[in-house]
């Protein structure tokens, strides 16, 4: 028994030892790996994700937007701070964008491609819709293709006090060579003219609010589903080339946001539930 108790104490004050040890190299271990325990993401911590968000995506990041200056003291610091407080944006930037409705393929023009009836119902429908949402729209901005003026129209007719605009640069075309290819082949010529002109859309109109914007907007765009596709994947940073991956239906809504931070949020995409199922087309 003796003999037994001895092994006992022994066993408990290597027990005490050891733990007093592990606890040592537990902490300091830990303090001289801080850094790299830091949580780095909201959702794990010590993460790297495949691809980073640009944060100056727009270029309107404050700070492209201040002249690199030297700072010597309290002064040039807070010379500094104000020049970059005063390039910050306050209010948020929406974006609904909306397909045209329902038209006949078959027109061999522009002109002749003009609503079926059931497109310029879908237009109403949509109208009302938006109408409904209640929002204080800044402005309604219309590709000039006949389908998407004649939709426009119609939608106009429940946002009665809306200013209107008319820009070419938001017509229909082929942004740039999808990924997958699909099987109907096209001449690089089109990616080469209608690429950079939908680029030119995109960096129109999607961008962080001017710091003097006081209150946030709301910009409807009633163009196309090559535009609105190309414009989604670029907004929130998806590889361009996956526009062709996303079905939108005839008078659908997508709605964007774009906050002061830059960070985009995707509020719904090609959203039809407004519509009744008999209504709802996309070809």
């Amino acid at each position: 028994m003796p003999v037994v108790s001895q092994l006992h104490k022994w066993a408990l004050g290597l027990g005490a030892v050891s733990g007093a040890l592990i606890y040592y190299y537990n902490v300091t271990t830990q303090n001289s790996n801080a850094n790299s325990l830091q949580v780095h993401n909201s959702w794990t911590s010590n993460y790297t994700p495949s691809v980073k968000w640009d944060h100056n995506w727009d270029r309107r990041d404050p700070k492209s937007l201040v002249k690199p200056m030297k700072i010597t003291d309290e002064n040039d610091e807070n010379k500094y701070n104000e020049k970059f407080e005063a390039k910050k944006a306050k209010a948020v930037r929406h974006i609904l964008l909306i397909r045209h409705g329902q038209y006949h393929t078959d027109g061999k023009t522009d002109v002749e491609r003009v609503l079926t009836e059931l497109g310029r119902k879908q237009a109403e429908i949509t109208g009302k819709r938006l109408a409904e949402l209640n929002l204080p729209y800044s402005l309604i901005v219309r590709s000039t293709m006949t389908r998407a003026l004649e939709t426009s129209k119609i939608i106009e007719q429940s946002l009665i006090k809306v200013p209107v605009e008319n820009d070419s640069l938001l017509i229909e075309g082929a942004p740039i060579p999808p990924e997958p290819p699909i099987g109907q082949w096209k001449s690089e010529k089109h990616f080469f003219q209608d690429g950079p002109r939908i680029e030119a859309a995109f960096r129109k109109y999607f961008h962080r609010a001017d710091p003097s914007q006081e209150f946030d907007s709301y910009t409807v765009l009633v163009c196309h589903a090559n535009v609105i596709r190309y414009f989604v994947c670029r907004a929130l940073q998806f590889p361009p080339e996956a526009w062709l991956r996303i079905c939108l239906k005839h008078g659908s809504i997508t709605w964007l946001c774009i906050l002061p931070s830059g960070r985009v949020t995707l509020f719904c995409l090609g959203d039809t539930g407004h519509m009744l199922p008999q209504n709802i087309t996309s070809s």
